[in-house]
């Protein structure tokens, strides 16, 4: 007999994958025991009934690999708290490497590996066909092995997390389907279903390969389409079967990754799991009502070149017959990681969605969805799977070309640099095809093409991606050095713009950063909104228009995130008007000692020091064209933002660079900016700002005016400085490698003991050094000191260097 349904609940969860229960389980463990989990079918009937459930700890993003990590801890503990075996088998887990590429990958991760506490050994082609014996180690230059894991059973788990769920007072309610998701005038959520209606405080939405169906109920376009995913159980082998008899112990899961597949035992023979190109995106509309334990047919000719590889590489596969193959769906995202956390545009509603790995990642998905919940923001920096890191640019079609894409880039090598082409172009500045004219090799940002560089004359404008200096490296250089010589061009339109307005935006505003606002009309400030707990959650460069009026800048790929932040935190008085200006307004940056010489030949007005100082902005016109300019920039010398009107934007770049063709102009792209903004040790939300860090460790202390009232997150950052700061923020001077830099989240040490991270890294052309950022520990933060650091498996020596390496005082800047 079922349960009864409950009128109302704290939080309803819809959906009864590992995810969902893992999420309901997670928020009872917080205490909240008023919770309720609706699954439209039985428990595991999605996706997660057919997934292979292994637990793959590997991964190159610092936040993924957290998660992935307190999985495979908390499966562990499972059966012990709840009386049930889950199926864990900490098998291993041995990822090959047939190119010195590919072990540059691995080196690189094993700094995030060591960062996050996750143990990661290197391995030699012997000692893998020692450990692996009936792998050849042909063509092998090294391998690594994760000791600590292996595979799930997943409804085992699934059963698991309910029965621990159950314990702590919450209810799952199967054979319920969801008809409608409404929201009420005091933010309630009304959940209907075919067995009646719940009202609650928070929805969550874990509804995998319905995950697009739900979202329309809420007018929510989520960006999550499951592709096909095969994968191939054998017969027994025999050698297998006797080895296993004689007590030897259960093989490793094997990766080829330059083959795109998996291997491991099961029941005596093989299961292989290949990511190839060419499998479909699927239920693009969603599954069919009836949609429960469902299969598609299976291709085993789009799998062949993967078998091939998987005989050779193992040729006891090849031996035995084929028992069954599998093919189902899983959800996909743009990028392939999943969306955990708050839904844009709606307050309350949260989503745990595109989980591609869901066996591995559903633990730490689901204590971080419910920390985010109960405490209002998660433990650890989420940025990575935030939801609103897509914008609406994310179409249906979009999604079929872009998760196909992310499928079968499983197993390619994730280069720092790496510029996937599917869906692209997609959105384009105007002066798109002047700057391609120009040798632009471009990049892409939130859906945007941006120049990354500008190929020399007479080279392929081509990309070259690499964990070590790539063949752009001198391109990227002599950009700098004409920023530092003469005065660049840079496109800056994917910025995310918007203004606020109306009788209370500047109490409004007020409230949300921690800097004080700027207090003249003109007058121009860099703003940070704070999370609860003192991190950083956004930043804004924000010009005081008039009394009344502010216009906000912030960074192209967290339009989303930072556009929902102000709207969930916006009076409902209708005292503040908020309009976003992203698409309307265009951003042209003029960087160099002789930017200001350029601005006198095509601008209306006075641009002198005086008229136009740092930090001031005035509104003007360039050529004929009405525009915004800003005295900012990102890169640390005499420069300019020239905000206008998108539909301006060549005349004002045509007469920019007919004006400079005498001064030297000339235009660069991201990667000259990245290198220039780490010579000035400016920081970047996401790297060397994020919530884990309090404002103050990230070295804000000028942006952070604790004497002005009270703002968000201020009583947090006052108890976080009370309590004495964890790390501080630092500039190094890295020495001891000649062909490689930091990428961020290389592991610092001093006498073999981790004394913190680089967040980011680059070579300073300026100043003719190897730089990153970083955070240490208090003690070692002092100027001049020296510390390990592992770099693409060499060590290297970083020295803090003084902040700003590059013109600590300003001079160039305020010229």
């Amino acid at each position: 007999m079922k349960n009864a349904m409950p009128s109302h609940a704290r939080v309803v969860v819809i959906g009864g994958g590992v995810v969902g229960v893992s999420t309901l389980y997670h928020l009872a463990r917080k205490g909240w025991s008023d919770v309720v989990l609706i699954e439209r079918k039985e428990l595991t009937s999605g996706s997660t009934w057919h997934a292979a459930g292994l637990l793959p700890l590997f991964n190159m993003s610092y936040s993924v690999g957290q998660i992935h990590k307190y999985s495979v801890a908390l499966y562990g503990a499972l059966e012990a708290e709840t009386g049930q075996d889950v199926g864990l088998s900490r098998v291993g887990n041995i990822r090959l490497a047939t190119s010195r590429d590919r072990m540059d990958e691995y080196r690189q991760y094993a700094g995030v590996a060591r960062s996050i506490g996750v143990n990661v050994e290197f391995l030699t082609p012997e000692q893998v066909a020692e450990i692996w014996p009936f792998a050849v180690p042909d063509g092998l230059v090294g391998a690594i092995r994760h000791p600590d894991d292996g595979y799930v059973q997943p409804a085992d788990l699934t059963q698991a997390l309910a029965t621990g769920a159950r314990a702590l007072g919450a209810s799952i309610h199967r054979h319920t389907s969801v008809l409608s998701i409404t929201q009420k005038p005091d933010d309630e959520w009304v959940v209907t279903t075919d067995r009646g209606a719940i009202t609650c405080e928070h929805v969550v939405c874990a509804t995998g390969s319905f995950a697009r169906q739900t979202g329309r109920m809420v007018g929510l376009d989520i960006p999550v389409m499951p592709v096909e995913h095969q994968y191939i159980v054998t017969e027994p082998h025999p050698e297998i079967v006797a080895r296993r008899a004689q007590g030897d112990s259960e093989l490793a899961v094997l990766r080829e990754s330059d083959g795109s597949w998996y291997m491991r035992e099961e029941r005596g023979g093989l299961l292989l799991g290949p990511y190839e190109a060419g499998a479909p995106a699927c239920y693009r509309d969603g599954p069919g009502a009836d949609s429960e334990y469902e299969l598609f047919q299976e291709d085993l000719d789009r799998l062949a070149p993967h078998i091939e590889s998987a005989i050779a590489r193992v040729p006891i596969f090849g031996e035995v017959g084929v028992k069954q193959v599998y093919n189902g769906a899983i959800a996909y995202t743009p990028d392939g990681s999943p969306i955990i956390g708050p839904a844009w545009g709606k307050r309350n509603f949260w989503l745990n969605e595109g989980h591609s790995f869901g066996i591995t990642a559903a633990g730490g998905a689901g204590w971080q969805l419910a920390e985010w919940i109960v405490e209002g923001e998660p433990t650890i920096d989420m940025l990575g799977v935030d939801p609103r890191r897509f914008g609406d640019y994310a179409s249906k079609a979009y999604l079929a070309a872009k998760n196909e894409e992310a499928y079968a880039s499983v197993f390619t090598i994730h280069y720092p640099d790496e510029e996937r082409p599917g869906a692209r172009p997609l959105r384009q500045a105007p002066c798109h095809d002047r700057m391609k004219a120009l040798g632009a090799v471009f990049g892409q940002k939130f859906g945007w093409e941006r120049p990354n560089f500008f190929a020399p004359a007479g080279t392929p404008r081509e990309d070259h991606w690499s964990f070590r200096r790539s063949r752009w490296f001198d391109a990227v250089g002599a950009e700098c050095a004409n920023v530092m010589e003469n005065v660049g061009l840079l496109d800056m339109t994917p910025f995310a713009k918007a203004r606020l307005s109306g009788p209370g935006a500047q109490a409004f505003l007020d409230r949300i950063v921690a800097n004080r606002l700027p207090g003249k009309t003109g007058r121009v400030g860099l703003c940070h909104s704070l999370s609860p707990g003192g991190g950083v959650h956004s930043e804004f460069t924000i010009q005081r228009e008039a009394d009344d009026s502010f216009y906000l800048v912030s960074a192209g790929g967290f339009q989303r995130l930072d556009h929902d932040w102000i709207g969930k935190h916006l009076p409902r008085d209708g005292s503040v008007d908020f309009d976003n200006l992203t698409s309307a307004m265009g951003v042209l940056v003029i960087a160099g000692p002789k930017a200001r010489m350029l601005l006198e030949r095509v601008c209306a007005d006075d641009v002198s020091n005086a008229a136009l100082p740092w930090l001031a902005g005035i509104e003007t016109s360039i050529g004929l064209a009405p525009a915004k300019v800003l005295r900012v920039n990102f890169v640390g010398e005499l420069g300019y933002e020239i905000h206008h009107g998108i539909e301006y934007q060549n005349h004002i770049f045509d007469t920019l660079m007919q004006a400079g063709a005498d001064l030297g102009l000339a235009p660069f792209g991201i990667r000259a900016m990245e290198s220039m903004r780490i010579e000035k040790s400016y920081r970047m939300v996401g790297t060397e700002m994020s919530i884990e860090y309090p404002a103050l460790e990230s070295g804000l202390d000028r942006f952070i005016r604790l004497d002005k009232g009270d703002f968000l997150g201020r009583e947090a950052l006052l108890r976080r400085q009370a309590e004495g700061l964890r790390n501080l923020f630092v500039t190094l001077e890295v020495s001891g490698h000649n062909d490689a830099d930091s990428l961020g989240n290389n592991p610092l040490f001093s006498a073999g003991e981790m004394i913190g991270r680089t967040t980011s890294g680059a070579y300073g052309f300026r100043v003719g050094k190897s730089l990153a950022l970083a955070m240490v520990r208090p003690d070692h933060a002092a100027v001049g000191t020296q510390m390990e650091m592992d770099l693409l498996g060499a060590p290297c020596i970083a020295t803090v260097l003084g902040e700003s390496p590059y013109d600590p005082e300003n001079a160039r800047l305020r010229a």
